[in-house]
This record gives structure tokens, C-alpha cells and sequence, in this order.
């Protein structure tokens, strides 16, 4: 937890969850409901408020028994949503879009990161500072589909034909795939944890950000839920919210971010 918090990098703005903005008590309104929470990659500094809210007693006092879970791929929280194995999932907006386009019975309540974080990061000699040097070059990501769409979109927007590129799935091994030289840079890296994670391991990174070069900007973490869910048990998806986002306030404002560009 200590590290976790120790690498928060994202401006407290950002970390808000919507219905946590709303000032109010947060009450349990009968017994204790479990529910399984799926996150969206490896705990980081972006789940500050999920974690902060688990340690000091949010959830239980909001009458909820939150059961974290982590994925082993980063593409399968939401199909394992829409199954009916997790109760909640964070994820993706652009995922999230998708999955509703292949009616997959599912919806966002609350953005926990409102702006994208996700960036084209290079290390050391291969420290690509502009999209057309990454001409010729292998770029790695978690092979989540709408990755491929950004980088597809940023060469267009670049000028850079798509086939002089390699495009490579490296799944979460983002930072390895870097350091090791198995890939120029990745796609999918975040400006506020890998990209510090190597400034730390004096690796000397570069960041694009995707929204600068391209992509729109977006949501880059939503809570998603079944619709039967939101329908059903309202109450306790509010209650979650509320404790998730009143802890998260707590840590954005007791902590200092900072980040790298």
C-alpha cells in the first residue's frame, strides 16, 4: 500500500470519481453485500482510491465487502463482467464503447481517471521524441484492440504508413518488453506510473501522450457494471462510488502529485 500510494502521479482532478464529488454520508442500508471488483490492470497508483477505501473502513462502514481482483488479461475484465463472474470492473472507456457496441450488457457509472494516460514511451538510446521516428520501428502493446486503432490513427495523423511499423503484443509486460530492447517503445504505457517507474530506474523515458498526437481525448477509467446490476441494486453501486471517491479525495489532497512529460 505504501508503494502504491508512494507512486500516486496523477493530479487529484483527475482521480475523482463522479459520484464521489457529491459531499454526503455514506450509510450502509441493511447487512454487509459482497461485491467482486475486478481491476483493470496490476494495482497501481490510479486504484489509490479503491485500496484507500478498503484500508481505512470505507467500504465497511458503507455496508459493503469489496473482493479485489486482478486480472491476468488486461482485455478481460469486461467480458468476464458481461458473464456474470465480477459484479464490477474498471476499464477503458474506449473498451467499455466497445463491448456496448457488441451489445454486451453493460454501462459506466463513474469516469476515476477523466483525461487519457496513455502514451508512447521509448527509454535510453531509442528515446523517440516524435511519431515519425517510429518509422522502422517495433512498438509493443497489451494487445487490447482499440490500441491498434491508436496507433493506426496516430501514423495516419503523422503521415507514417502503418506497414512501416511493427506492431507487437506484449501483454503487461510493458516495462520489460522496454528495458530488454524487445520493442523501440510501447503503446500503452502510462505518463503517471510507467514512465516514472523508469525515470526511477534511471532509464531516462520519453513520453508522447496519444491525445497530443491524434487520438481524442477520453476517459481513461471508467467503473462499468451489468445493467441488471445498476437495475437491481442501485443502492449498493452508489455506496461503493461514495466510499471509493471520498477516499480517493482524501489521498489526491494529503499527497503531492507529480509526473513526468
Amino acid at each position: 500500500m505504501k508503494r502504491l500510494l508512494a507512486l500516486l502521479a496523477v493530479p487529484a482532478a483527475l482521480l475523482l470519481a463522479a459520484c464521489g464529488e457529491k459531499q454526503e454520508a455514506v450509510t450502509a442500508s441493511s447487512g454487509t453485500q459482497s461485491l467482486t471488483v475486478m481491476l483493470d490492470w496490476f494495482p497501481n497508483a490510479d486504484h489509490v482510491g479503491i485500496y484507500q477505501a478498503r484500508a481505512d473502513g470505507d467500504f465497511k462502514r458503507a455496508g459493503i465487502d469489496v473482493h479485489l481482483q486482478v486480472p491476468s488479461d488486461p482485455a478481460s475484465p469486461l467480458e468476464l463482467l458481461a458473464a456474470g463472474r465480477v459484479d464490477v470492473a474498471i476499464s477503458y472507456e474506449p473498451e467499455v464503447m466497445l463491448a456496448r457496441n457488441r451489445d454486451l450488457p453493460i454501462v459506466s457509472v463513474a469516469a476515476i481517471v477523466q483525461e487519457p494516460l496513455t502514451s508512447i514511451v521509448s527509454v535510453g538510446s531509442k528515446r523517440i521524441k516524435t511519431v515519425t521516428q517510429l518509422h522502422g520501428k517495433r512498438v509493443g502493446d497489451a494487445g487490447i484492440p482499440y490500441q491498434h486503432a491508436y496507433l493506426q490513427t496516430i501514423l495516419a495523423h503523422a503521415g507514417v504508413p502503418a506497414g512501416s511499423v511493427t506492431e507487437t503484443n506484449v501483454g503487461s509486460n510493458l516495462v520489460p518488453a522496454m528495458v530488454s530492447g524487445r520493442v523501440d517503445a510501447t503503446l500503452g504505457a502510462y505518463w503517471n506510473y510507467e514512465a516514472i517507474q523508469l525515470q526511477q530506474m534511471g532509464k531516462h523515458p520519453n513520453v508522447i501522450r496519444v491525445n497530443k498526437v491524434g487520438v481524442p481525448n477520453y476517459d481513461e477509467l471508467v467503473v462499468a457494471v451489468r445493467r441488471a446490476t445498476l437495475t437491481k441494486h442501485p443502492d449498493e453501486i452508489r455506496r461503493f462510488l461514495q466510499a471509493m471517491g471520498g477516499a480517493t479525495s482524501r489521498s489526491a489532497t494529503t499527497r503531492r502529485p507529480r509526473s513526468t512529460t
